[in-house]
């Protein structure tokens, strides 16, 4: 092998070492920042775009796909601590010719956080709306996605502008009281029994508590790694002084039952996905809201805890397609 040849090696050699090093550091040393970038890199696979919208002196960060068409366009509202990147891997799973709005909801990420907001339920139901009307979103009617806390917010929504949608989307929503309490509701009253509120599961402090947090969310066990442990808990640490303020509001009694409060004014057709294996909230809160809703339908997900969103993407992502097929279908045969 002559000389020119290997220099050649060596400097190709060189250079693949050197982002492999920087992965490889970036992974031992700054777990946070690769978290960021695994987040940017799929947007950008995905084909989804980031932008801002403002409310007087109130701002929205909120990522999109597509433009609005004959069907509907969907608004997803993630849940408590999440943000808009949460619904990525359920945007995989959708075409791309359906216009898809995925926002921060108040307080979290790119959204404005103020002290002066009003986080309760109905707070953020009309932060929501402002952020509709901002973009215009609700010139034609949407369909609204929710889940977990965002469910919350999404069934009172659809409860207080009935105008502004034209079907629902419930998954593992809050805001409804259960007949067998949940793993989770067990732990808080242990905790208030103790006047220990300062342990709240789904604000995890060390990678311990993280890792006991996916196991409480998740039915599914997913392997995660001790450094994307702390990474995932590097992210939130700066957060969770609010995180505690918004579970202590929204766990009060003004948004405890808030959807159960406004379930019976939702007129319009709604679909619940809930995990069988749900430990957050209890599986029977489907059949409160079964019995409520005129035009609901339920699916029960086997072998599924409460982050539905993340355990079964592909599935979650056809039962919404499904349901607003069926949807269509029935307009077409009204029309007819």
């Amino acid at each position: 092998m002559d000389l020119d040849m290997l220099n050649m090696f060596v400097i190709a050699g060189g250079t693949l070492a050197i982002p492999i090093l920087a992965f490889v550091a970036s992974f031992l040393l700054w777990p946070s920042a690769l978290i960021r970038i695994y987040y940017w890199y799929w947007r950008r696979a995905l084909g989804m775009q980031v932008r801002y919208a403002n409310y007087d002196d109130y701002q929205f960060c909120y990522s999109y796909r597509g433009r609005p068409g004959y069907r509907p366009s969907i608004l997803m509202l993630h849940g408590f601590s999440a943000h808009k990147d949460m619904w990525l891997s359920i945007v995989k799973f959708l075409p791309k010719n359906l216009h898809l709005v995925c926002v921060d909801m108040p307080g979290h990420e790119g959204t404005t956080r103020s002290d002066l907001d009003d986080y309760s339920i109905s707070g953020q139901a009309k932060r929501i709306h402002q952020f509709v009307e901002c973009i215009k979103l609700n010139k034609k009617p949407f369909h609204l996605v929710g889940t977990s806390m965002g469910g919350n917010v999404a069934g009172v929504y659809a409860a207080q502008y009935p105008e502004d949608i034209c079907s629902l989307t419930l998954i593992c929503p809050a805001g409804l009281p259960s007949t067998t309490d949940s793993k989770f509701i067990k732990q808080l009253r242990e905790m208030q029994e103790s006047k220990r509120i300062d342990r709240i599961p789904l604000i995890p402090s060390t990678p311990e508590e993280m890792a006991d947090m996916l196991k409480l969310c998740s039915y599914v066990r997913f392997k995660v790694p001790q450094q994307i442990l702390q990474g995932l808990v590097d992210v939130r640490i700066p957060h969770n002084e609010f995180y505690r303020k918004l579970f202590l509001e929204i766990a009060d009694e003004k948004s405890r039952h808030s959807l159960h409060e406004n379930m019976s004014k939702i007129k319009a057709p709604t679909q619940v996905i809930w995990g069988k294996q749900d430990q957050v909230l209890d599986v029977s809160g489907a059949s409160v809201l079964a019995g409520a809703i005129p035009d609901c339908h339920v699916y029960i997900l086997e072998n599924c805890g409460h982050s539905v969103v993340v355990e079964r993407p592909r599935k979650t992502a056809n039962l919404i397609l499904e349901f607003l097929a069926l949807l269509h279908s029935i307009d077409n045969k009204k029309q007819a």
